[in-house]
């Protein structure tokens, strides 16, 4: 199963030392049922987007909560054994946790397909919204037009082995 997991740079830079992503709990997110209900398409890599996107906009609740981190969204998508990904039941019906899912331990960073970065020039459009989401949060719809200014940014594509270059 493909699991989007969040992170920041420094995250990735911490994954990338310890050669794992955690210690678990690990939060991530999936093609899960309700995300297919909410996202009604049976096309897998329209789904597969859709999860990928629930996880920029986690990174960017982290960004968010550390003011030293760079303004730079990252996703590692992983390939975990199905099972490990399990979507908590209490929280099917809330649309703010669409496709999320926890991963018990951590999860060795060779299992990881791909690593997704914001492009440099989305810095000041992740800088604004992660300023704005706490008003955005909070049904100001100017604050949620900026945190949708971040969004418009498509995250770059990059394979594991490039990690290095992307922390240095």
């Amino acid at each position: 199963m493909r699991v989007y997991v969040p992170l920041t740079l420094a995250g990735l830079a911490a994954a990338h030392r310890a050669g794992e992503l955690g210690p678990g709990p690990l939060t991530a997110y999936a093609v899960t049922p309700a995300l297919r209900e909410w996202y009604v398409s049976d096309d897998i890599e329209e789904l597969e987007y859709a999860a990928l996107n629930r996880a920029a906009s986690a990174s960017l609740r982290l960004i968010a909560g550390d003011p030293g981190a760079a303004r730079r969204r990252v996703v590692v998508a992983v390939d975990v054994p199905d099972g490990a990904a399990v979507a908590d039941p209490d929280h099917i019906l809330d649309a703010s946790s669409l496709g999320e899912v926890t991963i018990a331990s951590a999860v060795p960073l060779a299992k990881a397909a791909a690593v997704h970065v914001d492009s440099d020039d989305a810095d000041g459009d992740v800088t604004a919204a992660a300023a704005a989401l706490g008003a955005a949060d909070l049904g100001d719809d100017d604050a949620q037009f900026t945190v949708d200014g971040a969004e418009d940014h498509e995250l770059l594509w990059f394979g594991v082995q490039e990690i290095p270059g992307l922390i240095g």
